[in-house]
């Protein structure tokens, strides 16, 4: 996704994020990390939480990090840890409320 500002987020940009999350287990996997906060968690660690692992956790988390609502890199010799990106994760939500009830306003002001 790479843009934070839900005001920069165009309606393109904002689809292809959403269509990363429209699997199961890809919502799955992002709400545990969600859950478990700036840190993230290793793979593993990860994997048992969200009941997803191996080859499909991989290709999850490789969808998800091209989305970019997730980040992943070595901490020391070979532990992934993985973290949600907030501020992406952020945007996307704002970008779906910044224009909340703005027609219902609207309709209430053309009738008053």
């Amino acid at each position: 996704m790479k843009h934070t500002d839900p005001q920069d987020l165009s309606l393109e940009v904002a689809a292809s994020t959403f269509a990363a999350l429209g699997s199961e287990q890809r919502l799955a996997v992002l709400r545990v990390l969600v859950r478990a906060g700036a840190e993230g968690l290793s793979i593993g660690a990860l994997g048992k939480r969200a009941k997803v692992t191996g080859s499909t956790l991989t290709h999850h988390m490789k969808i998800l990090t091209q989305a970019g609502l997730v980040t992943q890199e070595k901490q020391g010799r070979s532990i992934i840890c993985a973290a949600v990106a907030f501020d992406e994760v952020r945007a996307l939500s704002e970008f779906l409320l910044q224009e909340c009830c703005a027609d219902a306003l609207n309709q209430d002001h053309d009738h008053g």
